[in-house]
């Protein structure tokens, strides 16, 4: 059964240090420099300022990255550890656990990093010099849509790394 009680604490727990780890590495990126972040500002807020530099492209890249392995090596530990805990679970049963864990953290992402602190609290440290007070850094609805671009590319992605854990996990 792939909703079984293990599959849901798989999801909760690594879901949540997912979303701790995965958020301490957005925000010191933005405390770095918002700039890294650019092409996920709403669309008014990129119109108004210049493009990143190279050397901002590059530290986007140095964050980015880390950013990107933590995501991926967060759901296929999951889905390894389920694994390790259910010999002989299903596909079907490794990709409810790593879908859910990466859909765990895009809806931490949404409420807690873009709705909360980008949106309602707004801390200075996000807020790119020379797009000061502009309404975009209100948008919720901008996040809605990257949420499910999120979800849409989760689908996808953990079918892929379910796959893999299962073949070789």
């Amino acid at each position: 059964m792939p909703l079984s009680p293990l599959v849901l604490h798989r999801i909760v727990v690594d879901g949540t240090l997912l979303s701790i780890i995965g958020s301490a590495i957005v925000l010191a990126s933005l405390r770095a420099n918002p700039r890294y972040w650019l092409q996920d500002y709403p669309r008014s807020i990129q119109d108004a300022i210049p493009k990143k530099s190279k050397v901002e492209q590059q530290g986007a890249k140095r964050w980015g990255l880390p950013f990107i392995a933590t995501l991926l090596g967060a759901i296929a530990i999951s889905g390894i550890l389920l694994k390790r805990a259910m010999p002989g679970a299903s596909f079907l049963t490794l990709y409810v656990d790593i879908l859910g864990v990466a859909l765990f953290f895009n809806l931490w992402d949404l409420l807690v990093l873009d709705w909360l602190i980008f949106c309602t609290i707004t801390p200075r440290f996000l807020v790119i010099p020379g797009s000061e007070g502009m309404p975009g850094y209100k948008d919720y609805r901008h996040h809605v849509a990257a949420f499910w671009s999120g979800a849409l590319s989760s689908i996808v992605i953990a079918a892929i790394v379910a796959g893999l854990v299962y073949a070789f996990g």
